[in-house]
């Protein structure tokens, strides 16, 4: 049988607690999801990008060389950067270190016209030799002070970035942008009819500085000598994972003897604490409490709180399922035919029955002893119809 539909001050007062958790559930939810978003516009801006419209990103450079004619391509592997060397300027911007020594030389060989931006040590050795890098320029205002026409077309470069020197002088090279201790941001070497160029201020092209003193003149003229550029980002398409160590041979040599110290510790823990003696003992309780008791207790805290709806409730339960079982209905039978049934046992109206049963809210403590005192007479009015030896059975 189903339980009595009833609508108590307790139900509404769970609900009125569960939106206060319900409502920071939803907080916390919105404030994820707006930290996500700004994470990902955040990685989305990668210094230099050339496809980034954020501030350090490179964006307007690559949209003005092509105003101006030159045909940028955007590559992120490195065969398909070969495939497009032929009669353009090649820029290598390896700002994660991706590019191994055998891709690098490769990449050189096949480019007639190499600029190199900001590359690292390794860079350096691997295709100009001659060219070492001296750490962080000494200035963030250079003059043109060379005869490479870029340089000589934007007067002034207003910039942060790397310098480099030159540390072999029969090299066929030129230092422009100079620092302090024969240093330069800007460095031409020329070998075998091929042209390398290393330039170490990045932040000259960034989509914030372009525009100061003549970075715009600078980046222009330097990338825009041919009239197709190549920018290369090497991505993960160019790791060789051949040559990757794998997860056992980045885990120390400690980790896995202290793993299995670890599990045969908390083995023999379980062992321990969870060991028995013998079969389980049924302990008396020290205490028996009485039915009456557990009543009158409850009784006493509807009371204090003055809920008198939920004790009629309580009430009613039991009344409900002691009328099904007299008048025989299933353990499945619902409130409303308990109340259909007695009603026409007893031949009253529906409605009085279902006001008993379900819809009367009692609002002092004598009209709950009131209704209490008719459900009693109710339940005893259809046990006595129901007996056989009652006189008022079958009228």
């Amino acid at each position: 049988m189903s339980a009595p539909e009833v609508l108590t001050p307790r139900v509404r007062t769970t609900a009125r607690r569960s939106l206060f958790w319900v409502g920071a559930l939803l907080l916390i939810l919105v404030v994820a999801a707006v930290a996500i978003s700004r994470s990902g516009l955040q990685q989305e801006a990668v210094r230099l990008d050339p496809s980034s419209p954020a501030p350090e990103g490179a964006r307007a450079v690559v949209e003005v060389l092509r105003d101006q004619g030159v045909d940028v391509e955007l590559t992120r592997d490195l065969d398909g950067t070969l495939d497009r060397t032929t009669g353009a300027t090649v820029l290598l911007h390896d700002r994660d270190g991706i590019l191994d020594s055998e891709r690098r030389e490769r990449l050189a060989d096949s480019a007639e016209r190499l600029v190199l931006l900001e590359p690292g040590v390794d860079e350096l050795e691997d295709v100009v030799p001659a060219v070492a890098n001296a750490g962080s320029a000494s200035t963030d205002r250079f003059d043109a002070d060379c005869a490479v026409p870029a340089v000589g077309r934007a007067g002034e470069v207003a910039a942060d970035g790397e310098a480099y020197r030159v540390i072999d002088d029969s090299a066929a090279a030129t230092g422009c942008l100079a620092g302090d201790d024969d240093t330069f941001s800007l460095v031409t070497v020329e070998a075998d009819g091929r042209e390398v160029v290393v330039f170490g201020l990045g932040d000259a092209l960034t989509n914030e500085v372009v525009g100061r003193a003549g970075n715009a003149a600078l980046a222009l003229n330097l990338l825009g000598t041919d009239e197709r550029l190549v920018w290369y980002v090497p991505s993960t398409a160019d790791l060789d994972t051949a040559s990757l160590p794998t997860l056992g041979q980045l885990t120390p040599s400690w980790v896995t003897p202290t793993v299995a110290l670890l599990f045969i510790t908390a083995l023999a823990g379980a062992v321990w604490r969870g060991r028995r003696f013998g079969p389980l003992v049924v302990e008396n309780l020290p205490v028996a409490v009485r039915a009456g008791e557990t009543m009158e207790g409850r009784a006493r805290l509807y009371e204090r709180n003055a809920a008198r709806l939920r004790a009629l409730d309580a009430l009613r339960v039991g009344t409900v399922t002691r009328l099904a079982n007299t008048l025989g209905l299933s353990r499945s039978a619902s409130v409303e035919e308990v109340v259909i049934a007695t009603a026409e046992l007893l031949a009253r109206p529906h409605p009085d029955i279902r006001a008993l049963l379900l819809e009367s809210e009692p609002v002092t403590d004598g009209e709950l002893v009131a209704l209490s005192d008719r459900l009693l007479v109710l339940e005893r009015e259809v046990a006595e119809r129901l007996d056989p030896r009652s006189t008022t059975q079958g009228e």
